[in-house]
């Protein structure tokens, strides 16, 4: 082979070389095989998206729990699996269960996140019922409000059980280009399309919304059993904050999946789903 071939097929490989590294910088980062032992299977749509917008380590991070301001009207959150199919009461009376749980991690994340000195609030409606969804008072208003100030808007949620849930990951706000934060997010949780469902009323007004998992087993035994409950709240409240951590460049890398926990045999029983259980 001559040598001006051999230098333009050279050539050729590097440009070849260079288009692959290229694509596969573009690409999300691939899903773990397997249903995470705690939050159990990630979005089975999978993502679109790549966060690359870097965050300022002192962005302020608005926390909000999901559904805290609809509760019995349309949009109020799920049941779960333990209250709809297995009879169990509620863990609270007058709110759905998935309320009760964003409430939970929603308050332990922001307390752990100034704990370790990130710049994190928390935002609970006044009133549990707004129907109005432009309401001042409303999350979608007061998160709408955060994010064009500059700060990073965050819901929790957790997911419809059974075929109607997706499962576990992020849903970005698409006001601005996606974040580090939004990126350290999917990694540790799972990604779904930018424009689910045509773009949901969060993510249109500047809001990410973070599905921690299906309201179901193995997530919802676990949350439900007073053996366990504790870990686990810890375990998913742990990984959140190490996530949003890792987004503003407070860590080198992001989360990895959390340790598994170890649910109580009477957790899958209608004794272990006993209601308050509290």
């Amino acid at each position: 082979m001559s040598v001006p071939r051999r230098r333009t097929l050279i050539l050729a490989s590097l440009a070849a070389a260079g288009v692959a590294m290229a694509a596969a910088a573009q690409a999300p980062a691939p899903v773990p095989d397997g249903p995470d032992p705690l939050t159990g299977a990630r979005g089975r749509l999978g993502r679109d998206w790549v966060g690359r917008a870097s965050v300022k380590a002192d962005t302020p991070i608005l926390v909000m729990a999901g559904h805290a301001d609809s509760q019995g009207i349309p949009g109020s959150g799920t049941s779960g699996d333990a209250v709809d199919r297995r009879g169990a009461r509620p863990m609270q009376a007058g709110i759905r269960d998935e309320l009760f749980w964003n409430l939970e991690v929603a308050r332990r994340v922001v307390k752990l996140g100034q704990e370790r000195g990130l710049n994190i609030s928390f935002y609970d409606p006044p009133p549990r019922t707004i129907h109005d969804g432009d309401d001042p008072r409303t999350n979608w208003s007061v998160g709408k409000a955060h994010a064009a100030a500059g700060g990073y808007a965050l819901e929790i949620h957790f997911d419809a059980y059974g075929p109607d849930g997706i499962g576990s990951g992020v849903i970005p706000a698409f006001h601005r280009p996606f974040t580090s934060i939004d990126e350290s997010l999917a990694v540790a949780f799972g990604g779904y399309p930018w424009q689910f469902r045509g773009g949901l009323g969060g993510p249109r007004r500047g809001i990410t919304i973070l599905e921690i998992g299906k309201l179901e087993a193995p997530l919802e035994p676990a949350l439900r059993n007073p053996r366990s409950r504790e870990r686990a709240l810890q375990t998913i409240t742990e990984r959140v904050v190490a996530a949003l951590e890792a987004g503003v460049g407070r860590q080198q890398k992001p989360p990895g999946a959390p340790l598994a926990v170890q649910v109580p045999r009477s957790a899958h029983s209608p004794v272990g789903l006993a209601p308050g259980d509290q």
